[in-house]
């Protein structure tokens, strides 16, 4: 099949293969944003006389119909066809004719990619959003729920003083707070509309960018078009750190929870579906999935860096390396979300032991406690911490077991009510209602209608 910028000469078999790669696989990821954009676009492209009313109508109907086959699973780039792009237009012209070759007015591939990318990504932050905050909330509830379970804490993997479940739920809710954050950040770099843009230089058509912007509902334009071409790669990388800050918080949960369940611990028990068992001894529940979920969520924050390999010495305009960035960009997303499903259903099901601190071996950790005892009795704090220090390597020390502490975000004031606000806060400063607004009024616009 002819591509849309072939001229005379048919593009060579072996280097097609070659500067396709798997691109047709990963614009299945954009193709519904494809379509959304292209709606917005000759909307527009009417308002401005590039197209005639009476030809709006059947355009938007014919777009609406590739966008249910991409709903319901249907949609396919054919063999030869270059990308969804093409797709999107031959099929159109199929269906209306020159009709469908209009659509391309004032616009290149290169600003519909970097539309696509922006759609497709922003909604995805809003999945991954809503995951997280559900997440957060499990975390929260087994917080208040074992707040006054006593463990030990460590540092340098040592016996160093108690903890307590409620701070270790706690912890990693506040962890994506900071990880929400970050993302909201991200996502507001995202959602800023590049069409118009066209090859990085703009149009000589009198191009509506704000009709566009309103239309997709982005909170603003990308307003430079050099600089909207310059977002390629810088907009998914930004993304990219954002996804990695969730995952590392992920991840030491895994590593934490591996331990944890280890019989040399003993602290947690993992849901028995969650476990497997070994080949050869019959003993062994071995946490497979919280190690898998380890390790998907390093490979995930390596993907910055990949990025940053790719796009990095590239000057400004558009290049084909960019094309690369989606083989790993977009798959990061499905990867990321399975992570925190799994994690969260683990987190809900865990079994804590109540009963850690029976073991005689941690009484050493309330060593502290007994200092500041102590010192609150008048002993300067470093004879106080001679003294304890040498009752421990006698072997006669016995501690009081009894916490008081009161101070914010301690053992008895974990302030998770104001954990929660913040993340609250956070969530709602995303505003997707814009978005999803947007897109549900722009489905359903009609020709004859007021935007």
């Amino acid at each position: 099949m002819k591509k849309l910028w072939e001229k005379n000469m048919e593009a060579d078999r072996e280097i097609e293969y070659f500067t396709v790669g798997k691109d047709r696989e990963m614009d299945l990821y954009l193709a519904g944003y494809d379509v959304l954009g292209s709606m917005a676009h000759i909307i527009m492209l009417e308002s401005v006389g590039l197209l005639e009313k009476k030809e709006l109508k059947p355009l938007l109907e014919e777009l609406k119909k590739i966008y249910s086959l991409v709903e319901k699973g249907d949609f396919e780039i054919e063999e030869g066809v270059e990308d969804v792009h093409s797709q999107i237009e031959v099929t159109l012209t199929r269906s209306l004719g020159d009709m469908g070759k209009k659509i391309h007015s004032g616009r290149s591939r290169n600003d519909q990619i970097l539309l696509d990318l922006k759609l497709f990504t922003r909604e995805q932050i809003q999945e991954i959003t809503s995951l997280a905050s559900n997440f957060f909330d499990v975390l929260i509830s087994q917080s208040n729920r074992y707040k006054d379970v006593l463990m030990p804490g460590y540092t340098h993997l040592q016996i160093a003083m108690p903890s307590s479940f409620g701070l270790w739920f706690g912890a990693y809710a506040e962890s994506l707070t900071d990880d929400l954050q970050f993302l909201l950040s991200a996502y507001k770099i995202c959602n800023r509309n590049p069409l118009g843009s066209a090859a990085g230089y703009g149009s000589s058509f009198p191009l509506n960018r704000d009709l566009t912007t309103e239309l997709l509902g982005f909170d603003s334009m990308n307003y430079n078009v050099v600089y909207a071409q310059m977002g390629r790669g810088k907009m998914e990388r930004t993304v990219a750190f954002a996804l990695a800050g969730i995952a590392a918080t992920v991840s030491k949960l895994s590593f934490d929870a591996c331990l944890f369940n280890s019989r040399n611990f003993g602290f947690i028990k993992l849901p028995e579906a969650c476990t497997t068992g070994s080949s050869i001894m019959p003993h062994k529940k071995n946490p497979d999935v919280f190690e898998l979920t380890r390790a998907k969520c390093n490979k995930i924050q390596s993907l910055p860096q990949q990025i940053t390999l790719i796009a990095n010495n590239l000057p400004s305009g558009y290049f084909r390396d960019l094309q690369i960035i989606k083989e790993i960009f977009l798959p990061a997303f499905d990867e990321l979300k399975d992570c925190l499903k799994i994690t969260l259903r683990m987190m809900s099901e865990i079994q804590v032991n109540e009963h850690i601190l029976d073991d005689e071996k941690y009484m050493p950790m309330f060593s502290v406690e007994e200092v500041n005892r102590l010192v609150g009795e008048g002993v300067p704090f470093r004879d106080a911490y001679k003294q304890v220090g040498l009752e421990i390597e006698a072997g006669i020390f016995k501690p009081d077991t009894n916490i008081r502490h009161t101070h914010k975000g301690s053992i008895g004031n974990l302030c998770n009510a104001e954990i929660v606000k913040l993340k609250e806060e956070i969530i709602k400063a995303f505003h997707f209602e814009k978005m999803n607004d947007a897109i549900e009024k722009l489905l359903l616009y009609r020709k004859d209608e007021d935007i």
